[in-house]
């Protein structure tokens, strides 16, 4: 007579197996959930402009500042396109960047020069370089697509007394500045709070905040003050955002080549 012991442990094989879930989420699969749903909340806002001080502070602390205007134009199917014109001080006025940012594709990027009065595309392999002297790279100023990065959940904790989640997102592009940056997300409204970027070396490069983040036409979240801090060199960035205004009415037209003179 057999012994009926094989027959038990596959039955309680099976009822393990049933216990679980058909479709148990990945750390990698729920890290992309996490910045889809962020993407999602942010859907619908149409095109928006505001305007922006810029604070650049070297190791010691002296400060320099510049003042700026904002435009950004929501394009679906595809990443955002963004328009970034400087006021003041005088050596920089009527610098402006223009960016096509794309789910999959590489970025688009000009940057217009009126001292010598001429367009300059930025290729993919300079967006790691440094935007007008700032801690921010010119990577950093398009809209952060999900499909730009792949993605691995950490863990759930708290950051400025907020639940937040934890993930690591990888660039997906070669040429970018960035092996991983590790975020910091609210469970709330899916705002990011604080990102720490590492270079190519794995090393700590910078940390960037989120502070002041106020709600617009009861949907849209935005943070009024931008923090970047350089650990290898001591310099930071500061961007203060104020006079946000959505639906301002812009179009494909606002955010041509032409526009970049035509901005001044």
């Amino acid at each position: 007579m057999k012994s009926p012991l094989p027959h038990k442990l596959l039955a309680a094989v099976l009822l393990a197996t049933a216990a679980l879930p058909l479709h148990a989420e990945s750390p990698e699969d729920k890290g992309l959930a996490i910045s889809r749903e962020a993407e999602k909340r942010n859907d619908g806002y149409g095109d928006s402009t505001s305007t922006m001080q810029m604070i650049l502070r070297n190791k010691a602390g002296a400060e320099s500042k510049r003042e700026i205007r904002n435009k950004t134009l929501e394009v679906p199917g595809d990443g955002d396109k963004s328009l970034i014109i400087f006021d003041e001080p005088r050596d920089v006025a009527g610098t402006a960047l223009l960016t096509f940012s794309h789910k999959s594709d590489d970025d688009d990027r000009w940057l217009y020069l009126p001292a010598v009065k001429r367009v300059k595309r930025i290729a993919s392999n300079n967006k790691s370089g440094p935007f007008m002297g700032s801690e921010f790279a010119f990577e950093d100023l398009g809209s952060q697509e999900p499909e730009k990065y792949t993605y691995q959940w950490i863990k759930d904790e708290k950051y400025d007394g907020k639940d937040c989640f934890v993930f690591e997102r990888y660039p997906v592009d070669r040429n970018s500045g960035y092996t991983r940056q590790i975020v910091w997300m609210d469970k709330a409204e899916y705002r990011p709070l604080k990102i720490e970027f590492y270079d190519r070396k794995q090393s700590l490069l910078k940390t960037l905040t989120f502070a002041g983040y106020k709600q617009y036409l009861g949907k849209f979240w935005r943070a009024d003050t931008l923090d970047v801090v350089n650990h290898q060199t001591g310099k930071s960035t500061t961007l203060k955002f104020s006079n946000f205004k959505f639906k301002a009415g812009l179009d494909e037209r606002d955010f041509d080549q032409s526009a970049l003179q035509a901005a001044q």
